[in-house]
């Protein structure tokens, strides 16, 4: 049985869980997470587990302050000026491991680096209760959509966890961004919940783009974020009985034929329309069509992200509901 608590009330209860070698379902300002304690081999594994997570997937590591960040990862110059600037949010640093800190290698899947994050909230709360790191992936099906409220984790893990702390609908609603820095130039390696350009004012160059060797961080599958419907980007008309999710003002032809239709953001805001992916895409999803059509989204600011994000979710995947 999983039991649903609201943030006010569950933080003794999740420390135990957590002290005890469980994994608990958490807000954080991006999506919901299911965290373990990153030290704990028995507690990770049951995070890939109740995900059903390959394990060449490596996790985010979450810290509760800049001294633990550094106790387990080693910061250059840039990656320290980015964790000043960003942190606590939605940055996530990758950088080199500092193995006698004692992450599990399974948080890493045989990496020598890690992959940091500094959350706000509950989150950091939690972990400077419990004094260690927690590891934290999404908390959903692996591959499937993220999860933006407690109803949402419920839903897709209710039963698989002792815990859903119910912290309310998340403020950002993408996964972090996630950065590495190389010979002192910036690489994006996932565009996430705080713009490149953001990130790029602060660095002082434009960011490096492109993956140099394989995996190297969450999100990279090319499958991922998926519901169980197919889907279609960039549509421009729709066919009857295909959900539609639309941005702006500007329809698609033939949209009152569509079997379920939401908008991310009638305004046509990107930061609204990345709070509402996730939760829109779920809804779309239970109303049983079999194909969710995209609206055409601009690629900037945060709407690299939102893109991304589509992609993966409309890649080739094995096992659609078709």
């Amino acid at each position: 049985m999983t039991d649903l608590i609201a943030a006010n009330d569950a933080i003794e209860r999740a420390l135990a869980l957590l002290q005890a070698g469980e994994v608990v379902a958490i807000p954080t300002e991006t999506v919901y997470g299911l965290a373990g304690d990153a030290t704990n081999g028995a507690a990770v594994a049951r995070i890939f587990e109740a995900k059903g997570r390959p394990r060449f997937n490596p996790l985010i590591a979450h810290v509760a302050d800049m001294r633990m960040a550094e106790r387990i990862g080693v910061f250059d110059a840039l990656s320290r000026k980015l964790a000043d600037a960003f942190w606590p949010g939605p940055l996530t640093l990758v950088v080199p491991l500092r193995p006698e800190f004692g992450i599990h290698p399974l948080v890493t899947a045989g990496l020598d680096t890690i992959a940091l994050r500094m959350p706000k909230g509950f989150g950091g709360q939690l972990i400077a209760r419990l004094g260690r790191p927690l590891a934290a992936p999404s908390a959903n099906t692996s591959g499937k959509i993220s999860s933006t409220s407690g109803q949402a984790v419920a839903r897709d893990l209710g039963g698989r966890i002792p815990l859903v702390v119910d912290g309310g609908p998340t403020s950002v609603g993408l996964e972090s961004t996630i950065v590495k820095v190389e010979d002192g130039r910036a690489r994006l390696l996932r565009p996430g919940g705080i713009a490149a350009g953001e990130i790029e004012a602060v660095a002082g160059s434009a960011l490096l783009r492109g993956v140099t060797a394989g995996i190297e961080a969450p999100g990279m599958l090319a499958s991922h974020y998926a519901p169980g419907a197919q889907m279609r980007l960039n549509a421009e008309s729709i066919e009857a009985g295909e959900a539609l999710l639309g941005f702006g003002s500007k329809r698609a032809e033939g949209w009152l034929h569509a079997r379920a239709y939401m908008n991310l953001s009638e305004s046509g805001n990107l930061r609204e329309a990345a709070t509402n992916l996730f939760a829109h895409l779920q809804a779309l999803d239970r109303s049983g069509a079999d194909l969710i059509a995209v609206e055409p989204i601009p690629f900037d600011e945060l709407g690299e992200a939102i893109n991304d994000r589509l992609a993966r979710a409309a890649a080739p995947r094995d096992n659609p509901r078709v």
